[in-house]
């Protein structure tokens, strides 16, 4: 069976983690401005994560948590999972958000994926976030990590699926064997093999590479 990878903000939720995580500390329309431009190619992905989440320094971790019970996967999206995982399809979720967050989002929604690629926001002694963020995608690599996640999972490369919407899922993206935009930016349009604009296509979508089996075949 194959691997499906998965970016999180703007592919599995409609929501984006770190805009919430702004609003809470005030500074959510600054953090919105340079999402887009990170987003659109505009910025590389370091370099925007890196300012965005020097605006987030001061709150302690039970300020945030509140963020994260406003962040939710897109209606549909639990039961798609499911379903893939069911299937017995390798599903892992590769996104520069953040552990804690995504966690959260995930068990709220009662999903379990084989794995989660992602950063952390570092917290000082007294439980606040310091600015500062580390981890696997910091640098927007996606691709090795897709590579590691499929050796790790025991799927060859070959076999490999890549779900994603903004350009540092680019690298992902030309990395997989096939490449699905989720209402792609501009950018990105030109890196995916195929383009869905709903949970539902997605699905079809999946069927049709028989990576699920359709309603009549079941």
């Amino acid at each position: 069976m194959p691997l499906v990878a998965f970016d999180f903000d703007g592919t599995l939720s409609d929501d984006e983690m770190i805009v919430e995580l702004g609003e809470q500390v005030g500074r959510g329309e600054e953090i919105t401005a340079v999402t887009e431009r990170a987003m659109a190619g505009e910025l590389s992905y370091a370099q925007s994560l890196e300012q965005r989440v020097s605006m987030l320094e001061g709150p302690s971790v039970d300020e945030i948590a509140a963020a994260y019970e406003r962040v939710a996967l897109r209606e549909g999206m639990p039961e798609l999972l499911q379903e893939l995982v069911d299937a017995g399809v390798k599903v892992i979720i590769l996104t520069g958000g953040f552990e804690s967050g995504i966690e959260h989002v995930l068990d709220r929604a009662g999903v379990t994926v084989d794995r989660i690629v992602s950063n952390r926001l570092i917290v000082n002694d007294d439980g606040r976030l310091t600015g500062e963020v580390d981890g696997p995608l910091v640098e927007g690599t996606k691709d090795e990590a897709l590579y590691t996640a499929a050796e790790d999972l025991g799927v060859d490369r070959t076999d490999t699926i890549a779900v994603g919407d903004g350009a540092n899922d680019i690298p992902m993206l030309d990395a997989a064997t096939v490449a699905i935009g989720y209402q792609p930016k501009d950018s990105v349009v030109a890196h995916c093999d195929y383009v869905v604009e709903s949970i539902d296509e997605l699905r079809s979508l999946f069927e049709e590479l028989a990576v699920l089996l359709s309603a009549d075949q079941s």
